[in-house]
This record gives C-alpha cells, structure tokens and sequence, in this order.
C-alpha cells in the first residue's frame, strides 16, 4: 500500500475520532452511477470462500475495517447486532484489511465476534472497491448491485441504518 494512502487513511481515522458530536462520524454517497460492482471472492476465518453468486438476493453490508483502527472497534458492535437481529434477507459481512488471520481471530474471539470475517490479506478487495479509508461500508441491493458507500462508522443498528437498508432493499 501507497505511504501516502496510509497517511491518508490514518488522517481520516484521527479526525473521525476526534470529531465532535456536532459533526456527522459518517459521510453517505450513492455509489457511482455505470461503475459496476466488484466481485467479491474472499475466504473468511471458518475457511468458507464467500462470492458474488452466494449474496444474490439478498442486502449485504459489506463493511471494511482493520483491528488497530478505533472507529472500526467502535463500531463493529453494532455490526454484530445488525447481523445477529437480521433475517435470511439481509447479510453482514466484515472484511479485514491487510492483518494476518492469526490476529483477526484472537480479536473476533476476545470481542465476542461471530458475523463472518472475510480475510483481504493483500488488499486486493479494497483496491477494487475503492476503499481509501477505515471503517469503509458498501451496501449492495439484492440485484448484486452496489447502492451506496458509507466512509466513517454507524451505529447499525439505529433507525438511520435501517432505513438505508430498507431504501436498498427496493429496486
């Protein structure tokens, strides 16, 4: 990775922790329009190879972060929340960036984490998807299309969150 896309990352990581409650934590943009979805196929921590053809029909929040960023800690518990209290319809998937399985595991296990870990070891998602800082999450509607990018962490399980996934839920 660039020096200066982990300066930038590390930069928007600060500001987003140190930002006030004035100021919104999150910044929402619609994805960007004849730019087709990534595909995704990644492994997560249980060995199961996750693709683009398994999500079919369904919301997947698709939500980028790594262990030694603070918003991304603050806001995976209610990333778990979102995927313990969602129906066959809706899926959360959590895709660390560029940390080694060993890590990302003693973490999920120590925070009680149980929605599935893709692994982006070589950052490869990320580069596809246009990720440039942490935490990064994109919905995507249940025709395999991305709707929106979300830079910044959200309290998903709000009514904010909720009514972005239903509005992605419509075609």
């Amino acid at each position: 990775m660039k020096l200066r896309t982990i300066l930038a990352q590390l930069a928007l990581g600060l500001f987003l922790v140190t930002a006030t409650n004035a100021w919104a934590q999150y910044e929402k943009k619609r994805w960007p329009t004849g730019v087709p979805t990534p595909a995704i196929n990644a492994m997560d921590l249980n060995g199961r190879v996750w693709t683009s053809a398994d999500l079919v029909g369904k919301v997947v929040v698709l939500n980028f972060w790594a262990t030694w960023c603070p918003p991304c800690k603050e806001e995976m518990p209610s990333l778990q929340m979102l995927h313990e209290i969602s129906d066959s319809k809706t899926l959360v998937l959590a895709v660390n960036v560029n940390e080694p399985a060993s890590r990302v595991s003693r973490y999920a296990k120590s925070t009680g984490l149980s929605l599935p870990i893709l692994l982006d070891s070589k950052s490869e998602m990320v580069r596809r998807f246009g990720v440039e800082a942490f935490p990064t999450t994109v919905l995507i509607g249940p025709d395999g299309k991305a709707r929106w990018r979300i830079v910044g962490d959200v309290d998903w399980s709000g009514p904010q969150a909720n009514a972005w996934l239903a509005e992605t839920r419509k075609p």
